[in-house]
This record gives C-alpha cells, structure tokens and sequence, in this order.
C-alpha cells in the first residue's frame, strides 16, 4: 500500500509541475499585446542563439517578454510557492486549519515599513529599494516582538503567541492608518503597495527574494517528519523525542523568513497561506511529507493566474492582486468557518 501511495504522490507531483508549466506559459502569453505560446519558445531560442529573433515577430515582442511577462510571471509564481507554504507551516505549528502566514503580525510589520518608505520617499544606497528593505525589516521585528512578548520563561505558548500577535498586527495596522492619513500626496502608492501587486515586478526583484526563500522553503521541507509529529500534540510529540520548543522556534524563524521575503517583492497579498494549504489537505490529505511540495506548487499556479486575472480582466485598469485573491479567498474562509462550527457542534 506504501509503495502504490509514493507512486501516486509522485505521479501527482510531476502532473503539478506541468499545469504550472502551462500555467507559466499561457499567463506570459496573455496581455495587453497577446504573445502566441508558440512564438514564445521560439522567442526564448531565438534569445539563447545569435541571429537575433527568429522569425517574422514584431520586434516589441522581445522586451515584452523578457523584461516585463516573464519576470512578473516568476515573481507571482515564487511568492504564490512561498506564502503556500508558509500558511501550510503555519497552520501545522498552530494545529489550526485557519492559520495564515500573516498571523504573528508579520503584514503589520511589513506595512509599517513600507509605508514610511512610500511617505517619506527613501532611498537607500547600492540601489537597494527602501520599501523592500524597511517592509523585510519591519515583518522580522514584528514576528520577532511577537515571539518574546509571547514567550514564558523557556517556552512560547502557542495561544500565548496568537494573542500577542493579534494584539500587536492591530496596533501596526493602527500605524499604517496614520501614517496613510498623514500623507495625503502619497497614500494612493501606499495603498497600491497594502493591496498587493505585480506592476513593478523585474528579475532584480526575484533575485532580491530567493536568497532567503529557498533556504527557508528547505528548511520547512526537510521539517515536514517534525510537523507531522506535532500534529499528535505537545506530548505526543515529546514521547518521540522532539524538543519542541526548539522546533516552533525554528519553524517560525525559517516561515516569518519565507513570508517577509514574499511580502518585501509584492506587498501584501492576502488569503494564499489559508486558501491552497487547506485546499491540498482536502484533497490529497494532511501528510507534510507531500503537503508541503504541492502547496508550493499550487501556490505558485494559483496566484499566476489570480496576477493575470487582474491585468486582464479590466483594460483599462490594472487591479490589486490582492483584491483577486481576496474575492477567490474570502467566500472559501467563511466556507471553512462553518465547517468548523459543525464540528464543534456550534
């Protein structure tokens, strides 16, 4: 049965990777100025070979492709693979299919940064963007706030650790309210950046953010044994030997790590982490071994689709991809919400 259900995980896992390959392709085909799938390989070919562009494509074609869909592509798919995973991590930590990835006030944190940045337009040397560096800094000082207000002693209760960051993402998202109040001349960028967006996507972006998504992403790959024990409880947990404390340190270290990175490239975008872990489990079932991979990669298809969906549904203006996700997110949260109240008998 064992050997039949490693065949089957894998055979799934390979059929994920070629509708996000498709995926890929059909969102870099879709625009403005439609690319055929067809002219695109042979755009990319024409690329890696001297000879120029093969063909008979209008020249635009080119930088179209290579210096505005695809990066946006791989922009939308490795925040989509980061935010799933890290609301699959998230809610094995907390044992709570409702968990996200911006639970411990990390979009708190991250909006705080990247406000003042906007509001006061700052600058940073080695033509580092300031709204990425302060939004990366102020998510890791949130979480990390959150994590020793929470802490007792040598432990890290998890309730103890939702109180402190609900209490604490209220307060930050009380920051961000002022300081859109007080720059007027400024608070429709600001805006723009809290609602989540692809608009400004470049390949300098998607290289600022793998450095520490990958390790991260590893990291919570390789803990996936570890999480699967957690789900049988602290005790159970401690009868296996795990020291778990230390675990949920480092779980939430490698996953604040993974969602400040995704949210420092594309702003805040919302109901990814919640939607797709909770999506997979329903399907193909709660082990993390498996879990975890093919959130990633239906993360990464869902919110491809979800960018193009804003930039085309709408010619005349682009929408926040925030605002997809949250129409496609939303209905299924209060979908989830009610299971809950069945089973607990509400």
């Amino acid at each position: 049965m064992g050997y039949y259900l490693r065949q089957q995980r894998w055979a799934t896992l390979l059929g994920g990777l070629v509708v996000l390959g498709l995926a890929a392709v059909l969102s870099t085909a879709v625009g403005s100025v439609p690319i055929p799938p067809g002219a695109i390989w042979r755009l990319l070919v024409g690329q890696l070979f001297p000879g120029g562009i093969p063909g008979d494509f209008p020249r635009s074609w080119a930088p179209i492709l290579l210096q505005v869909r695809l990066p946006r592509v791989a922009l939308a798919g490795v925040v989509g693979a980061a935010l799933a995973v890290a609301g699959a991590s998230y809610q094995g930590l907390f044992r709570n299919p409702l968990a996200d990835p911006y639970l411990l006030g990390v979009a708190g944190g991250a909006s705080v940064g990247a406000s003042l940045a906007l509001a006061f337009g700052l600058t940073l040397p080695f033509g580092l963007g300031a709204t990425q560096v302060l939004a990366f800094a102020g998510a890791l000082g949130a979480a990390l706030a959150v994590y020793l207000l929470a802490r007792v002693g040598r432990s890290a209760p998890v309730v103890t650790l939702l109180l402190a960051g609900v209490a604490l993402g209220s307060l930050l998202t009380a920051v961000t309210s002022l300081i859109l109040i007080l720059s007027e001349d400024r608070a429709q960028i600001i805006l723009a950046w809290l609602l989540g967006s692809f608009g400004t996507a470049s390949w300098e972006r998607v290289g600022t953010a793998l450095p520490y998504m990958v390790p991260a992403a590893l990291a919570l790959l390789v803990s996936a044994r570890l999480l699967n024990a957690l789900q049988l409880g602290d005790e159970g947990a401690l009868h296996l030997g795990i020291e778990i404390e230390r675990l949920k340190f480092w779980l939430m270290v490698a996953t604040t790590l993974l969602v400040a990175a995704a949210v420092s490239v594309s702003g805040l975008i919302g109901f990814v982490g919640l939607l797709i872990p909770h999506a997979v489990r329903l399907l193909w079932g709660p082990d993390y071994r498996f879990l975890l991979p093919m959130s990633a990669l239906a993360g990464a298809i869902f919110l491809m689709a979800a960018d193009t969906a804003a930039r085309t549904l709408f010619p005349q203006a682009e929408l926040p991809v925030g605002v997809v996700t949250a129409f496609c997110g939303a209905p299924f949260f209060l979908y989830l919400l009610r299971q809950r109240r069945k089973e607990l008998g509400a």
